[in-house]
């Protein structure tokens, strides 16, 4: 069977055979998964495995990185404690082999919100990690470049327009 493209007994791809070949790969990354489509399969992971869980991925051959996604969870309950709600940050990374996705998601605390830079295994991750530092404040460590992707130069420290706690800027008259 290859290990790539498993196949059925009718030479047919199989999703599950496939899906489960992608969590044997991530297994020593995380124990936290959930399958939300048939041909989607989510795995949490933490930070300090992001690297290795990617490296394996790519090692395997299994799929291309199509996407990174943030999101901004203002008020999510903390699991250890129901009452209470934990603010935090997560960055998706969505990988594909044809209509196969997995996707790596880590959780980040607001406070911090710092990933290592994966553009050594995944150079176009370049601009993916430049939108995440500027429209959600994630602090990519060692991106080869830090510069400025979407918002103008002048745009205000601290202000990130894809947080949920961004209303507008108050004086948009120093903006040009």
């Amino acid at each position: 069977m290859d290990a790539q493209r498993p196949l059925n007994e009718t030479g047919v791809l199989n999703l599950q055979d496939i899906l489960q070949h992608a969590v044997s790969i991530l297994q020593k990354y995380s124990h936290l998964y959930s399958y939300v489509e048939s041909n989607r399969l989510d795995v949490f992971i933490e930070r300090n495995h992001l690297k290795p869980a990617i490296k394996a991925i790519l090692d395997a051959k299994w799929g291309h990185l199509s996407a990174i996604t943030g999101l901004d969870h203002p008020g999510q309950p903390d699991a250890s404690d129901p009452q209470h709600q934990k603010d935090h940050l997560e960055v998706l990374y969505h990988f594909c082999q044809k209509s196969i996705i997995v996707t790596l998601r880590v959780s980040l605390d607001y406070h911090d919100a710092r990933l290592p830079s994966i553009c050594d295994l995944v150079p176009v991750a370049t601009l993916y990690e430049r939108e995440l530092m500027e429209m959600f404040g994630i602090h990519i460590e060692n991106t080869p470049d830090p510069s400025r992707l979407l918002l103008p130069d002048d745009w205000p420290s601290g202000v990130y327009p894809l947080r949920k706690s961004f209303k507008g800027l108050e004086n948009t008259s120093t903006m040009s």
